[in-house]
């Protein structure tokens, strides 16, 4: 996933690390859509109340 990759420290990043590591990777898929919705809430916070996603680096 391209979050997983530009934003790095991101909490919902080390988040999904955190978890597939603890699972040695098997339910990976299963994390991914899960992150994926975390992401889609992240995401409509910021675009309707300015809620900046925790750990996230915004550029100008």
């Amino acid at each position: 996933m391209i979050w997983l990759r530009h934003q790095p420290s991101s909490t919902l990043s080390r988040w999904f690390n955190e978890r597939v590591a603890q699972n040695g990777g098997r339910f990976k898929k299963v994390m991914i859509t899960a992150l994926a919705r975390k992401l889609v809430v992240a995401l409509w916070k910021y675009a309707s109340a300015g809620v900046i996603i925790e750990g996230a680096v915004i550029r100008p």
